[in-house]
């Protein structure tokens, strides 16, 4: 899904993959002054570093050999890399080349608010207000869509078989002791049983991810969960604990939730 913000009367594309944003730096160096690259941007030594040390947070495949090359080499006048052979040499994510529509370099969000300070501070506040605004558009929207839903929950989800389904499994200690790469995945497993590449790979036939899927009593639940889960992060909770209390919690959630909408369900049925 690509949607569009407009900072400083620069139109500027933002793209979800795996259910992270990722904004397009190619857009933003429209707002730069003067004949600039993102590649002149990504020999800067003290944005190597950046790169490296937000990797080290959230790509567990992160490869530090490489990095180290980079990093030692990076400042130096003769010396430039290309998005698409940082991320070959390093397996990074921070940083994607899109071809075809809406092609170009996107960045994950946190580093793409790094490099609109790079062209201009001014720049950067704008971009991170306009993100914002957009996101609490899409917040309202969200809410609005699950109580205009809740009235008209499809009548399937009040049948035993359907229940027993939504309702997430127990984790496996497998899945448990798996390093999932991005915290949007932790939750995917905790309620969905799968992460979001799992459900591509068996939904080739469907567009947009396992959370466009999702219905009002999942989405209600995610909700739940995404809160909780910074607050068992703020606690320094390891991510295979963190993984087994947000399982826990997402199973007795959607029973409950279930249930609930069965009892709206037969309350609306009677007329009360």
């Amino acid at each position: 899904m690509t949607r569009k913000i407009s900072v400083k009367n620069t139109e500027i594309n933002i793209i979800s993959l795996n259910d992270e944003d990722y904004i397009s730096l190619t857009d933003m160096l429209k707002a730069k002054d003067g004949d600039f690259f993102i590649s002149d941007w990504l020999r800067n030594r003290n944005t190597v570093e950046f790169l490296g040390i937000w990797e080290r947070l959230y790509n567990p495949n992160f490869n530090y050999g490489e990095y180290a090359i980079i990093r030692n080499q990076s400042g130096l006048n003769n010396y430039k890399i290309s998005v698409k052979e940082w991320t070959a040499k390093t397996n990074a994510i921070g940083l994607i080349a899109k071809v075809g529509r809406y092609g170009g370099t996107y960045a994950h969000k946190d580093i793409a608010f790094e490099f609109g300070m790079w062209i201009s501070a001014e720049f950067k506040i704008y971009l991170i207000k306009e993100f914002q605004r957009l996101k609490e558009a899409e917040q309202k929207q969200l809410g609005w869509d699950i109580k205009r839903n809740l009235a008209r929950i499809n009548y399937r989800i009040h049948t035993d078989a359907i229940k027993e389904n939504l309702i997430p499994h127990e984790l496996t200690k497998n899945q448990i002791n798996l390093l999932y790469a991005s915290e949007a995945d932790v939750l995917n497993i905790a309620l969905f049983g799968m992460t979001a590449r799992d459900w591509r790979e068996k939904n080739t036939d469907k567009k947009g991810n396992i959370r466009d899927y999702a219905n009002v009593t999942q989405l209600v639940c995610l909700s739940n969960l995404e809160n909780l889960n910074a607050l068992f992060i703020n606690e320094e909770l390891p991510q295979n604990k963190r993984l087994i209390k947000l399982n826990k919690i997402a199973i007795h959630q959607m029973k409950l939730l279930t249930q609930e909408t069965t009892s709206m369900r037969l309350k609306g049925g009677n007329g009360k």
